[in-house]
């Protein structure tokens, strides 16, 4: 785990010595938009129109940020528009990196070895972290973004127009978007981001802190998903695939890796049932690979984990029954 620093890589873990022992993560600093018509959305430069063909995705199996894009892709029907090219989940040394040969971890655009040879390719004097997912622009041989919350919702909705899309999916509908942008905004802090600043603190009080609010927020989503069967209400929108992503690595990595070890998310009935009724929506389960997920957080996290063991359980069965029907 690195970063480029003037285009040039540096193997550095982070540096949570400045901040007391707390983990902060980077903000991403490609915030472009694609758009139907090539206008610049909320952040960015203009000039990235919805076009078939022109986008590819780079993600990771093992990420959850990037398994966010690869939902919405799969949802909205964009898999014949938009392709996807996939980095191996042993990220050490060199960072986030491809296996020329191996088909299924290839750079299909341009054959590199490294994730940092694709962002030096877009800015040469790039300094930053290395991370997935990106969407690439293949025209004009650029980053639009590296913000996995910005790229769901141009997948949402800046490519409605093509062939084949489904445009009838609204993932982030008007109606709810107040209730959506609360949601996230706990869960990224505590939960999605949150297993982070417990696993990466150097501090046993930033652990604490983390792990509090960890729990937190879980029993508060146990709690709403009570009565309602998603966590703004009757419909599955960008919230519920947000915290997804978090929930499906937690008890095969989180709950031990990263010491959020108070409870398991199958010792929660409501959210366990939330999280396998998600699971079972078509097509979502092709997105879920749990053999790279544990590989990747328990072999290239060498901090946490020197010996690089990788634990052969829990067994967990996601095709179970949900029980959520009754909430309709």
């Amino acid at each position: 785990m690195g970063l480029l620093v003037d285009g040039k890589w540096h193997d550095q873990w982070y540096d949570t010595d400045k901040t007391g022992g707390k983990f902060e993560r980077e903000a991403a600093r490609f915030r472009n938009w694609v758009t139907p018509d090539g206008s610049a959305g909320p952040a960015g430069e203009g000039g990235f129109a919805a076009e078939s063909g022109r986008y590819h995705l780079y993600v990771s199996m093992a990420c959850p940020w990037a398994h966010r894009t690869l939902i919405f892709r799969k949802l909205k029907g964009l898999e014949p528009h938009i392709g996807v090219s996939v980095v191996h989940p042993d990220m050490v040394e060199n960072g986030w990196e491809f296996r020329p040969g191996d088909a299924e971890h290839q750079d299909h655009l341009y054959n590199s070895e490294f994730m940092h040879q694709v962002y030096t390719r877009a800015a040469a004097d790039y300094s930053g972290r290395v991370t997935v997912p990106v969407l690439w622009d293949k025209q004009q041989e650029t980053i639009v973004s590296n913000e996995s919350a910005d790229i769901i919702r141009m997948f949402n909705s800046a490519f409605n127009e093509l062939d084949g899309v489904n445009a009838d999916l609204d993932l982030y509908p008007e109606s709810l978007r107040s209730e959506i942008e609360a949601v996230n905004e706990r869960v990224y802090d505590t939960v999605n981001n949150g297993v982070y600043k417990a696993g990466f603190a150097t501090a046993q009080d930033k652990y604490e802190e983390a792990y509090k609010a960890l729990f937190e927020s879980l029993d508060w989503l146990e709690a709403k998903l009570e009565s309602q069967r998603y966590v703004t209400g009757s419909q599955i929108t960008e919230a519920d695939w947000r915290l997804f992503t978090t929930l499906i690595r937690f008890d095969v990595v989180y709950y031990s890796h990263f010491k959020c070890n108070r409870q398991q998310i199958r010792d929660y009935p409501n959210l366990s049932g939330y999280l396998r009724e998600l699971y079972q929506v078509p097509g979502v389960a092709e997105t879920v690979d749990i053999r790279q997920i544990k590989q990747h957080y328990y072999v290239s996290q060498r901090t946490i984990n020197p010996t690089q063991i990788v634990p052969v359980g829990p067994e967990l069965d996601f095709d179970a029954p949900h029980g959520r029907g009754h909430l309709g």
